[in-house]
């Protein structure tokens, strides 16, 4: 127990996690993202089998013909066969094993399974993260995903930690960009589970999402054939920070675009 919390301290170290932004943060804008998804730069061949295995469960009655449903489906089915728990930082589907039989897991886990279940059905989809700008130890940030839907033509932020949508009050989804600027210009933003009974806690959505301190970041490049492989390699032997350093200096890491916001604000 004493040594788990050593290596979260150490994980989640004010240092650590600034680095972490000061090397990957790069400043970006609404129109030079429009086109970037998780899909570019992950094909299905490069999804573990086991997520193909899965899959037939999940729509093991056959898939939705519109992509908002089938995303809604995966879902759902997801946040009723996982379980909320510790970070993981595993490979890919060593994660969703450990997900799937209810040993934990937390948003940023959820989000990379579900980009991958998105690649092998077809729906584009991107990662998002948040901070606060300046920094707070307060917020220590949120993962969640957009997925492009075909017959909405736009981008739509979805949680599937939650499976939860946000709706302008036009009842209309609404892409992470246009959330994040109708909160800044006061208007309303509505928010609600698509999952029956699913209880949605309003101060964490104010804390994730709705605060004005809150910047959002698309994570960019992110090569799960690549963190895959050194994670099988180095996770038992060095700590996750490690081995994303050393991918870094591969030249095959990921990055973060800030389309809304100057990222130097965080460190001010």
């Amino acid at each position: 127990m004493l040594l788990k919390k050593l290596r979260w301290t150490i994980k989640r170290h004010p240092f650590l996690y600034m680095t972490r932004f000061r090397l990957l943060s790069r400043n970006s804008t609404e129109d030079a993202i429009d086109s970037i998804s998780y899909n570019t730069w992950n094909k299905k061949e490069d999804i573990p089998e086991y997520f193909q295995e899965m899959n037939a469960k999940i729509f093991e009655r056959g898939k939705p013909d519109s992509d908002l449903e089938r995303v809604k489906h995966l879902v759902s089915w997801l946040c009723a066969h996982t379980r909320v728990g510790p970070g993981l930082s595993e490979p890919s589907a060593k994660a969703l094993e450990t997900m799937v039989y209810g040993k934990g897991g937390v948003c940023s886990d959820m989000a990379q399974i579900f980009n991958n279940f998105c690649v092998i059905n077809d729906i584009q989809v991107r990662e998002w993260g948040t901070t606060s700008a300046p920094f707070s130890r307060d917020n220590g940030g949120h993962s969640f995903n957009e997925v492009y839907i075909k017959e909405l033509q736009k981008w739509v932020l979805i949680d599937p930690s939650l499976g939860m949508l946000f709706y302008n009050e036009q009842e209309a989804p609404l892409s992470v960009v246009d959330m994040y600027q109708l909160v800044r210009g006061g208007q309303k933003v509505h928010f609600r589970s698509f999952i029956t009974d699913k209880r949605i806690e309003e101060t964490q959505v104010n804390k994730n999402y709705l605060n004005p301190d809150i910047t959002p970041f698309l994570i960019c490049d992110y090569r799960n054939k690549t963190y895959d492989r050194y994670l099988k390699i180095a996770r038992p032997y060095l700590p996750v920070f490690v081995i994303h350093f050393f991918v870094y200096l591969s030249g095959k890491s990921y990055h973060y675009k800030f389309p809304l916001d100057d990222y130097k604000r965080i460190f001010s």
